[in-house]
């Protein structure tokens, strides 16, 4: 990992609904966009992509949260979220909201990583695994426990 990275958060949330947590992400990329910051979303698939693309446009009333499907690196200039479970940036950002299995290769590039863990035992057991692998990098990930009404 490269030393771009500034810090590695864990939010840790109760039960095992995949919308809970997703939901909680859009909220983690509201805060983010509003903070002006480029962030990027990683997910595992098409299909979890498709599912956390729908939400970001309704998950609360009053907000809006402008998104793409990542592509290129020029849509930040117009788009501050950008989410794929394919292609990947290969030049700095601000923040990597990683809902995937794994670490994916851009997480070198990204300022800060936030980590999205429930109570679903092989998401906990996968995202264990990243907490060690971020610590072997030598990085120093913290955990915050969190409720499905905390702000991140």
């Amino acid at each position: 990992m490269s030393a771009i990275v500034q810090r590695v958060d864990f939010y840790v949330l109760p039960g095992t609904e995949e919308r809970d947590r997703l939901k909680f992400a859009c909220r983690r990329a509201e805060k983010a966009y509003l903070a002006g910051q480029r962030v990027f979303v990683w997910l595992d698939d098409a299909a979890q992509l498709e599912r956390f693309d729908e939400l970001l446009w309704s998950f609360v009333d009053r907000s809006f949260v402008p998104h793409e499907i990542y592509v290129t690196a020029q849509q930040w200039q117009d788009t501050p979220v950008l989410c794929s479970c394919s292609t990947q940036p290969e030049q700095p950002y601000d923040l990597l909201l990683n809902l995937g299995s794994t670490i994916p290769g851009c997480a070198a590039q990204a300022a800060g990583i936030a980590e999205f863990i429930d109570a679903d035992e092989a998401r906990r057991n996968a995202g264990r695994s990243r907490f060690r692998q971020y610590r072997q990098q030598g990085l120093a990930p913290e955990t915050r426990n969190v409720t499905l009404d905390d702000s991140p």
